[in-house]
């Protein structure tokens, strides 16, 4: 019985070291694949848990890179119109200088003509800037609509094609287009409270644009100022053509001297002839193509410097006004990419914690994991040493 124990306790001393040797050359082997990996968690077996966590952080991660990429076309988008509402304004300004200029004077019909011409060609480059699209082929300044070129040129003028409005920003996306409606047909007519034209026939007496001087009077009528010439005096007179009173009769008019009435006051200029009048209307909407084509066509066809003194006075008003449009709509864009800075960031802020919880969940500290792997070669190092020196236990050994 006690040679049969002793056989036993052998071979079980034997399966024992084995055993053990292979599980430590089994966790020498899994530290070492760790270790090459940077991982501690290699498949979902090793730690389900933690694979879930690191599985949930990537899918959310990849989500976060999905929305920037969709972020940064829209940021591309904003930032072309942006640029390019700069570069009409600066053509509107152009527009401008030369307008100014036609009021000049001593310029002959053939010079005004000539600037009417480059007023044309800065007009339709101002069109083409409001059809610009961007680098998907999608309008800027589409609003809510998707034509191919929101603004189309016709015989009337210039119309919009597109949808009024500008597309809600989210949380995490702002609107790629603007309100062309709002940016480009949105003009007031006149100085934004009335506008002043001449009468049919009036070639004599011209208006600047006019103001307000007491909001609180203003009534909104229609109004009809009649010059007459009377033995070389020439008076005014003012009528409520809405109401069909007399404002004001008969008054002394003087060249460059304010006209004021019911709120409102303008200066009128040039030599009136008897029956010459200039008309007051409550100011309505236009579009900056609209102002530009009157503009053009009042420099180009007036005849006699009152016209062209009327059609420059009027024309610097509103395109004064269409400038402030297309800044109030650059500003617009401005405020869009801000945002989009914003959102960028609470992304970028959003992906370093979503990396932090993937690192936490499956990488491997590499100072732990190296210490791990020293201790467990050493490990298995003894163990092979000891299983060499059991081995060699053998009763042969003893017996001499």
């Amino acid at each position: 019985m006690s040679g049969n124990a002793t056989r036993l306790g052998t071979a079980n001393t034997y399966d024992n070291a084995v055993r053990q040797i292979t599980s430590r050359q089994s966790q020498l082997a899994t530290l070492q694949e760790q270790l090459t990996a940077g991982k501690k968690v290699l498949r979902p077996s090793d730690d389900p848990t933690g694979a879930a966590q690191a599985e949930r952080a990537i899918t959310r991660m990849a989500r976060v890179a999905t929305d920037q990429r969709a972020l940064e076309v829209q940021r591309n988008a904003v930032a072309t119109a942006e640029s390019t509402l700069g570069a009409a304004m600066t053509a509107v300004q152009t527009f401008r200088t030369l307008a100014v200029q036609a009021g000049n004077t001593s310029l002959t019909a053939a010079d005004r003509a000539n600037l009417a011409q480059q007023m044309t060609t800065l007009r339709d480059q101002i069109l083409a800037y409001a059809n610009e699209k961007d680098s998907n082929g999608q309008p800027l300044f589409g609003g809510l609509g998707s034509t191919a070129a929101p603004f189309t040129d016709t015989a009337g003028g210039v119309t919009y094609d597109g949808i009024a409005g500008q597309p809600a920003s989210g949380t995490l996306s702002v609107a790629a287009t603007l309100d062309g409606h709002a940016t480009w047909m949105n003009v007031p007519t006149g100085n934004g409270v009335f506008a002043i034209t001449q009468a049919t026939g009036t070639a004599g007496v011209y208006s600047d644009a006019g103001k307000v001087t007491d909001p609180s009077a203003v009534t909104g009528n229609d109004y009809s100022i009649v010059f007459g010439v009377n033995a070389g005096v020439t008076t005014y007179s003012v009528l409520d053509t809405t109401s069909g009173s007399t404002v004001l009769s008969a008054r002394p008019y003087v060249s460059g001297q304010a006209i004021a009435f019911d709120g409102i006051s303008l200066t009128a200029s040039g030599t009136p002839a008897d029956g010459d009048a200039l008309r007051v209307k409550p100011s309505t909407t236009t579009s900056l193509f609209g102002v530009l084509d009157s503009a053009i066509a009042g420099i180009r066809d007036a005849t006699g410097s009152a016209a062209v003194g009327q059609a420059v006075a009027q024309s610097l008003a509103q395109i004064d006004a269409g400038i402030s449009r297309l800044q109030a709509s650059r500003g617009t864009a401005g405020d869009l990419l801000n945002r989009v800075d914003d959102i960028s960031g609470r992304q970028d802020d959003r992906s370093i914690q979503l990396e932090a919880d993937r690192s936490r969940a499956e990488d491997m500290d590499m100072v732990k994991g190296l210490s791990d792997f020293q201790n467990q070669q050493t490990a298995y190092t003894a163990a092979l040493g000891t299983y060499a020196q059991i081995q060699r236990q053998s009763l042969f050994n003893y017996i001499g």
